[in-house]
């Protein structure tokens, strides 16, 4: 697959938090990306002992306590307007009704804090991916399918404002490339496997979105990257091999962008920045206020180029200032004060705490490095630079090495004498793969694990035959 062969910002000081070349207009008039940085708020039911229909009328009470909770506390912080994702549970995706009824009842919540309050609102709605509930998983047809898309469809038909998902298509393979630091088998997960999955699905989302005039916004590669952050942050591997994952996964969620997706993009997409700069779209972060759902190296630095700011997901759950996902709100609320006041000091203003959110935490970690506004372009240039999206991952990969190398010899940041042989280790591996997509398919199919995907479901069936140029 082609990938896109320029970025949307070219200075990184362009590059900057509630301003992006290419707003969203939502259906309650929010304008995101337009000059405002406002809260996504997202949540999830306490430790429950399973949803079932026995315990829908639960469910749907929290739900109902939830939003009317967060709305009322948004409205008296006089919040210019908020976004609510909702995240689903596996059992509401298999049961698409179910996630229906919860898309209408966080509707009428915001509906209602419109009415009283004059709150403005939209709402992401989020499914899981229960493809890979059966392995190998059938990813483009069965019943688990099926029951995702209609789940999409009813919430768009319900109202729902836009629409996202952390699709899961390569982990079958990256799953356990990520714990063996196998960085072919990380590239032949994301940017051929993820890839194709990623064009295939996004292609059907665009259509439904088309039909119900709702927003595709973005997908993430959060059980890739994140699962690579993780990893990293428990030491079970090096940082700087994260950091590099971290690089290519930009190329497979890119996927969603040129089939038609306009953001916000998902705010547990680290990898959002990169795609900011390469599309111009308005993108979600989370940082230091998703320490409820994870621990992260990225919690200031997140916030630089935000257009939203999240809190990842946090269980409906009392603490001493309330429920949960109202504290968090109100986390998320202040932060976003502070974001938005220094932009109305001007771009002097806005630049000085994005510089301060970058400088406090880039010097710290590979991952967080990267992540600084000229390293962000010096990426998404290699990326955009190539023609297909296998040697965009490469070069990706390589780009990132190079800056993580030349920051450790100059002394800006410190990589451990555990790590720093993985530089040389990770750049020869990369270097000594086929300059062709094609050739890398075959030889990577005898590789990897074969009986953990369907080979057809990406369209790969014929791929241990394929000769000539990329482009399967």
């Amino acid at each position: 697959m082609s990938c896109q062969n320029q970025v949307a910002i070219e200075d990184p000081k362009q590059l900057l938090f509630g301003n992006a070349p290419r707003p969203v207009s939502t259906k309650d008039g929010l304008n995101i990306g337009g000059g405002l940085v406002y809260p996504e708020l997202n949540f999830t039911l306490p430790a429950m002992t399973n949803v079932s229909k026995s315990t829908m009328p639960e469910v749907r009470q929290n739900y109902q306590d939830i939003i009317a909770d967060a709305t009322k506390r948004a409205a008296e912080l006089d919040v210019p307007g908020l976004v609510v994702e909702f995240e689903t549970l596996p059992p509401m995706v298999e049961t698409p009704q179910w996630s229906e009824e919860l898309v209408k009842i966080l509707l009428d919540g915001m509906a209602d804090a419109r009415a009283e309050h004059g709150l403005r609102s939209a709402l992401r709605y989020t499914p899981n991916d229960i493809r890979e509930m059966t392995r190998p998983p059938e990813m483009r047809r069965g019943q688990l399918y099926q029951n995702m898309m209609s789940s999409f469809e009813k919430a768009a038909a319900a109202g729902a404002d836009m629409l996202s998902i952390e699709s899961v298509g390569g982990k079958e393979v990256t799953d356990d490339a990520l714990t063996w630091g196998d960085l072919p088998a990380v590239l032949f997960g994301l940017t051929v496997l993820g890839v194709r999955d990623m064009d295939f699905l996004w292609g059907e989302l665009k259509n439904l979105a088309n039909e119900h005039d709702c927003v595709c916004a973005g997908d993430t590669a959060c059980g890739f990257a994140n699962t690579a952050m993780v990893l990293a942050e428990k030491q079970y591997i090096p940082r700087v091999f994260a950091a590099v994952v971290r690089a290519i996964s930009v190329v497979r969620s890119l996927v969603a962008y040129k089939k038609g997706a306009i953001g916000p993009g998902k705010d547990c997409g680290y990898e959002n920045v990169f795609l900011k700069a390469i599309t111009g779209y308005p993108m979600s972060m989370e940082g230091k206020a998703a320490s409820c759902a994870h621990a992260s190296p990225l919690g200031n630095i997140a916030g630089a180029c935000c257009d939203l700011w999240s809190n990842e997901s946090v269980q409906n759950v009392k603490l001493l200032g309330g429920p949960a996902p109202t504290c968090s709100l109100e986390q998320l609320t202040y932060d976003c004060r502070l974001f938005n006041e220094a932009a109305r000091e001007g771009r002097d203003g806005a630049l000085h705490l994005r510089n301060w959110l970058v400088r406090s935490d880039y010097t710290t970690d590979p991952q967080a490095y990267i992540m600084a506004p000229e390293n962000v372009l010096a990426i998404a240039h290699a990326v955009t630079a190539e023609q297909s999206s296998y040697r965009a991952g490469c070069a990706a990969a390589l780009k990132t090495i190079e800056l993580l190398r030349d920051a450790h010899n100059e002394n800006t940041l410190h990589i451990g004498e555990r790590e720093e042989p993985w530089l040389d280790m990770m750049q020869h591996s990369i270097e000594s793969l086929p300059a062709e997509e094609n050739a890398f398919i075959r030889e990577m199919i005898p590789r990897v694990d074969t009986e953990r995907f369907i080979l057809s479901e990406y369209g790969l069936e014929n791929a241990s035959s394929q000769s000539g140029t990329d482009g399967l």
